[in-house]
């Protein structure tokens, strides 16, 4: 007999459910999702401010969106390379204090103080080189702790420079003439810049050369090396990126404030509060920081609102890291996916068991019987 397959119906559709073109198809879909859900994201977060008038609410906005800004920077270098830094308040206060001296030095009126954030933004990176050509010499351990020892070297100088920071008093900013009921709005959608700029450039890095070259560094430095990555640059250029958002959402904070100390400019809470935003949504991931500062930042407000005692919100803070890195390590963002992706798997192994196999028919498998019937 000759040779044949014989198939039919739900077999051939599941090949045809696995053909290259379903999967195709599968990922325009998922692309399209995601595009149309970041402009759905977009347009809340810009209606956010004209839909509640009360100050209150976009104050909350405001800080959120500097927290999402400073936590997917600090992810571009952290997240992606696995060098945990704890020192990028160093760039917050830097950026507050260059934008607050040169406002009064230079003189710069109102609005203008804005268009001086980009300014800002290029002083954090300048800071930034020295800064990493030292600490980065060093690997993963060491690393932390020369960050956490440049940090607080920044803490004192702005302490006793007290001619130029003004010491422990500080300065204040400039009074604004704006209009009372759109106060909030300039800095809101400053913050919104800012923090779409960082996000953006996040997402282009991960897709990136530059960024599969940041990864290979967080999963096997020596391996990368070998394979022709110049890793101090790799990771001096990530860290000079990360900390110009940081500076520019600093010198922001300043002017919505008012006014900037030492202990406001450099505060060690700062770089624990952008570290746990980026555990919690997804070390690593583009919207996992996203995520986590949607998450974290409006209820601390909202709680250091209700909670006068100041040391409940440290502890609480540290409970929080403690119970995401042993309870959740991977953060929200992978996780998730990790689960939906299980989920998939399951209902994909399903349907498949569930399936005729198809009958093969060859001279091999049928018995000949011409001579028995002979």
């Amino acid at each position: 007999m000759t040779e044949g397959t014989v198939t039919g119906g739900p077999v051939a559709e599941g090949a045809a459910a696995g053909t290259p073109a379903a999967a195709s198809a599968a990922m325009t879909t998922s692309v399209l999702l995601r595009a149309a859900g970041t402009i759905v994201l977009l347009a809340v977060f810009a209606a956010f401010p004209l839909v509640f008038t009360n100050p209150l609410i976009p104050t909350y906005g405001i800080f959120t969106l500097i927290f999402i800004a400073a936590a997917a920077a600090w992810n571009i270098f952290s997240g992606y390379t696995g060098y945990i830094s704890l020192g990028h308040a160093v760039f917050f206060g830097t950026g507050a204090y260059f934008t607050g001296i040169a406002t009064k030095d230079w003189h710069v009126p109102g609005s203008d103080v804005f268009a001086l954030l980009l300014l800002t933004g290029v002083v954090g990176a300048i800071v930034a080189v020295p800064f990493g050509l030292v600490a980065l010499r060093v690997r993963r351990h060491t690393f932390v702790v020369i960050t956490i020892a440049v940090f607080f070297i920044f803490q004192l100088m702005a302490y006793n420079l007290q001619s130029i920071t003004g010491g422990t008093s500080g300065f204040l900013a400039p009074i604004l003439n704006f209009a009372a009921a759109t106060y909030n709005n300039p800095f809101y959608y400053t913050a919104l810049a800012i923090a779409v700029a960082t996000v953006a450039v996040s997402w282009l890095i991960r897709r990136s050369r530059f960024g599969l070259q940041l990864r290979a560094i967080r999963d096997d430095e020596d391996r990368a090396a070998g394979l022709g990555v110049r890793t101090m640059q790799v990771k001096l250029s990530a860290f000079v990126i990360s900390a110009a958002p940081v500076a520019m959402v600093g010198g922001l904070t300043w002017y919505f404030t008012i006014s900037i100390d030492p202990t406001s400019a450099f505060d060690p809470l700062f770089d624990i509060a952008i570290a746990l935003m980026a555990f919690l949504g997804g070390l690593g991931t583009v919207a996992g920081p996203v995520l986590g500062a949607l998450l974290i930042e409006p209820a601390s407000s909202y709680f250091q609102q209700q909670v006068s005692i100041g040391y409940i919100f440290q502890i609480a803070y540290g409970a929080l890291f403690l119970v995401v890195i042993l309870a959740l390590p991977r953060g929200i963002v992978p996780t998730t996916a990790e689960l939906i992706a299980r989920l998939r798997a399951r209902r994909t192994g399903q349907a498949g068991a569930a399936k005729p196999e198809p009958v093969v028919v060859s001279a091999e498998t049928v018995p000949d019987t011409s001579s028995e019937r002979a």
